[in-house]
């Protein structure tokens, strides 16, 4: 059986579920390629750990399973970048740095097929990583940058090549899911919920990039390059995150018949695509709304064939390997008739403030007569059209009251909430939550 042999740099999570995954079913991974798939080499600075937590033999690792420098780790990969005998390489270091990125292109360069699970290191620097597997006509396999185990990137690729997608929306980020779920269902403050999901090992010690839409955006910009040939930065994006997200304003969406989720959005609009990821109050008939803890799910609205959903496990060793074996696989197929170059239009690209939603706008003003008027008025004002008006919620000297609005422009809320704030009656920042249907 024609070899097919295999690299792996560095072998935490994801990569040493990768390898766990390849030496326990090699028979059937053989008979899925057409071909002998052998993993040949690791290079992990802590092996010993490795060995131990994936049950992996000291032959595969250079350095004879011993923990190695990264000096040596650098010396075996050049070994490996020059070794005519390796095919694929799996990129699981992670991270955006200089020696990351330089290495993904000498393995293009060196004429090798890569995979990688590292969303920030292609949403931020992969233009050229992936022009330079073009140049060079090796394949490039990310599946388990976006969304895990669940295979979008494939569908988008494979399975929708006969349709148009039109907008793309999802609950990307397990993390913050969970921590929203957990403040809906238990009816607990964020820095409770946080503390629960660091304690079950959905959150980082440092939870920052979850919790700020930061990991959510970097998964968001690759889905917008795969669905509308679109480059687009994290600075474009303009992302938000859930640290102020309040019991309250769980309570308002739930007024509303809808459940506050970190939402990641794109859609086509002519030569326009509208994109953002924020907390948005998605309404209960929106499949979307009932996604409960560290669960992603991904809904297309295409053209042609309407709704679609995808929904898996998001993250875990496991999960997410077994969507880089399953490259590994495609690769080893059909790496000779594997199209090497992503979509690439001349569109606009614009943040929510110019595209249309409704909105729930949530104020905390001064508690006295006249305070809803004085605010509907001046929403008014910038052409919005007002759909209802809670009832206040008085808390001391304050109220608490929200407003949603027929759908409108961003851009036009903020407009009205600068007038209100030159009255003086507001006791902090008005919160906007697009709502999404």
């Amino acid at each position: 059986m024609n070899p097919f042999n295999i690299a792996i740099i560095g072998c935490g999570t994801v990569g040493g579920g990768t390898a766990k995954i390849i030496n326990e079913i090699n028979s059937d991974l053989n008979d899925r390629a057409g071909r002998s798939i052998n993993l040949v080499k690791i290079v992990e600075l802590n092996a010993p750990v490795a060995m131990d937590r994936f049950n992996l033999p000291a032959t595969l690792f250079c350095g004879g399973g011993k923990a190695i420098t990264p000096a040596e780790a650098e010396s075996y990969i050049h070994e490996i970048l020059n070794n005519p005998e390796i095919h694929l390489v799996v990129e699981t270091i992670g991270g955006t740095s200089d020696f990351v990125h330089d290495m993904c292109i000498k393995t293009c360069q060196a004429g090798k097929h890569l995979v990688s699970a590292n969303k920030a290191l292609l949403a931020e620097r992969g233009k050229d990583i992936l022009e330079a597997a073009e140049k060079n006509k090796v394949a490039i396999g990310f599946e388990a940058a976006v969304c895990g185990a669940i295979p979008i990137i494939k569908t988008i690729k494979e399975s929708f090549t006969g349709d148009e997608i039109i907008s793309v929306s999802g609950i990307l980020n397990g993390t913050s899911n969970y921590i929203l779920s957990r403040m809906l269902d238990e009816k607990l403050g964020f820095e409770q919920a946080l503390k629960l999901a660091q304690e079950a090992g959905y959150a980082e010690a440092d939870p920052t990039l979850d919790i700020s839409g930061g990991d959510a955006a970097h998964k968001l910009i690759i889905l917008i390059k795969l669905i509308f040939g679109l480059d687009v930065s994290m600075e474009q994006i303009k992302y938000q995150g859930i640290r102020n997200i309040s019991a309250t304003d769980i309570d308002y969406a739930k007024e509303i018949d809808a459940a506050l989720k970190l939402i990641c959005y794109a859609k086509r609009d002519g030569d326009t695509v509208f994109g953002t990821v924020c907390p948005m109050m998605v309404k209960n008939d929106n499949f979307l709304s009932g996604i409960k803890g560290a669960t992603n799910a991904v809904r297309t609205i295409n053209k042609y064939s309407g709704k679609h959903i995808l929904i898996g496990a998001g993250a875990g060793s496991a999960e997410t390997a077994s969507s880089i074996v399953a490259d590994i696989i495609f690769t080893a197929r059909f790496s000779e008739k594997m199209q090497h170059n992503l979509p690439s239009n001349k569109l606009e690209f614009k943040d929510l403030r110019y595209f249309t939603f409704p909105f729930v706008i949530t104020f905390e003003t001064e508690d006295r007569p006249g305070i809803t008027g004085l605010v509907t008025t001046e929403i008014g004002k910038q052409l919005v059209n007002i759909y209802t008006v809670t009832h206040n919620r008085q808390i001391q000297d304050r109220a608490l009251f929200s407003i949603e609005t027929q759908p409108c422009t961003l851009k036009q809320i903020h407009a009205a909430v600068q007038e209100i704030k030159r009255s003086g009656i507001l006791k902090s920042e008005p919160k906007v939550f697009p709502i999404l249907f």
